[in-house]
């Protein structure tokens, strides 16, 4: 072997022996640390997106406005005097004096019922009367006659002229003139008292106007019967008068509202029938008790509430549906939030953990996070409220929806969205 096969040899296995780096390690090592950096900042990622996850909600700045506190309730319309005309006495209606929509005086004719019987019944009486009259007088004569002999016998008696059994049957005599004098005037007193019952029963057939108004009921014709009413069946109504000059709007209002009404408290009224007209009026009367309904239930309680229209219509007319807002209060420039964005938040009840009380408020809105603030309102309006301790003019408030608030708790990250028009 020559020395250039010699070399050619050694370089050879120089050249196994050393092995030569391979390059296509690093580059798979380093793929797969750039991998799970990538899987490590994806996780690290959803997991701050999950625990930081916004919350839509509205915001509103707080800024004072005027606030008007309305309870609204519905009724009908009613004149503030109003009669119905009933039968006293039962009879046949034989005339009637006035028509549906005639406007009367007092005391003016409305209708008669036959008054037949009752004309004989005050005639009767007087006859009794006549003839106990009669009587009386034969009795005051037998009374003096028997007087003046009793006080003669008593005379003689004085002088022992007669016995004294003389004297006795005298004084007997004397008493029973006077008992039956007696006698004659009770019965004259109870004739007098029956003539007077026919009498009035007698001006019951006859019925007069009581008041100045309008007929504005008239259900009767001549011919039919009037019946009186008993227990358990009312009399028949003949007509209603009413005087339309002062009309009323009688609703009810719900037990949760009336204890903020007060006699005096202006009303808005709106009638049905006219839409187009609104009619002030002041509230009247208050009931101070519930109504009772025909069918006993659980629900709310309601209060008959009585509003006075100024200046009524003159085509008003009783019966009409209305719906009356009345203002309970007012308030100018205060700071006031809308109803929706209050929440009850628990609060925890430092002398017993295990009892936790419910307090009111808002959720304050600063650097895209969320604040609980408790509140103390004042009035209610239609859709705000006023806000009188716990906000300042310009904070951010949410407002809603609905249920982003029920989510919200304090350092909630906020997004605010644009309130819907």
């Amino acid at each position: 072997m020559n020395e250039q096969d010699y070399s050619k040899k050694k370089k050879k296995a120089l050249v196994i022996r050393t092995p030569r780096k391979s390059s296509g390690g690093k580059k798979r090592i380093f793929i797969i640390g750039a991998v799970i950096l990538i899987l490590a900042v994806i996780i690290f990622l959803n997991f701050q997106s999950q625990r930081e996850k916004a919350l839509k909600v509205t915001v509103e700045k707080v800024k004072k406005r005027d606030l008007t506190s309305i309870v609204s309730a519905s009724g009908e319309v009613k004149p503030k005097k109003s009669v119905n005309i009933s039968a006293h006495i039962s009879g046949r209606i034989v005339k009637i004096g006035v028509e549906e929509g005639q406007r009367v005086k007092k005391d003016d004719f409305l209708l008669k019922l036959d008054s037949t019987q009752h004309e004989a019944n005050a005639d009767r009486d007087r006859a009794v009367i006549r003839t106990f009259q009669a009587e009386l007088i034969k009795a005051e004569a037998y009374l003096k006659k028997d007087k003046r002999f009793y006080e003669r016998q008593k005379k003689l008696h004085d002088e022992k002229l007669i016995s004294g059994e003389q004297l006795e049957d005298a004084k007997t005599a004397h008493e029973i003139s006077e008992a039956s004098h007696e006698a004659i005037l009770y019965q004259i007193r109870q004739a007098q008292a029956s003539l007077e019952s026919s009498l009035d029963m007698l001006s019951k057939t006859v019925y007069n106007s009581p008041i100045d108004g309008i007929i504005t009921s008239l259900r009767v014709e001549e011919g039919e019967i009037a019946m009186i009413g008993t227990m358990n069946n009312p009399g028949t109504v003949l007509m209603t008068i009413a005087d339309l000059s002062v009309m009323e709007v009688e609703i009810e209002v719900d037990e949760t509202d009336v204890i903020g009404l007060s006699l005096g408290q202006k009303a808005d009224v709106r009638i049905d029938a006219l839409p187009d007209h609104v009619i002030q009026g002041k509230v009247t009367e208050i009931g101070s008790s519930a109504l009772q309904k025909v069918v006993a239930t659980e629900e709310s309680k309601d209060f008959k509430v009585v509003i006075t229209l100024e200046s009524p219509p003159e085509s008003l007319k009783p019966g009409l549906s209305a719906s009356a807002d009345i203002i309970t209060a007012e308030r100018q420039d205060v700071l006031a939030i809308p109803i929706s964005s209050l929440v009850l938040k628990e609060k925890e009840n430092e002398e017993d953990k295990d009892k936790s009380e419910q307090e009111e408020g808002v959720y304050i809105i600063k650097d895209s996070r969320a604040k609980f603030q408790a509140v103390k309102k004042g009035i209610m309006g239609e859709l705000m409220v006023e806000i009188i301790l716990g906000l300042e003019d310009g904070q951010e408030i949410a407002t809603g929806p609905y249920n982003a608030l029920r989510q919200l708790k304090d350092d909630t990250l906020i997004k605010q969205e644009e309130k819907r028009q």
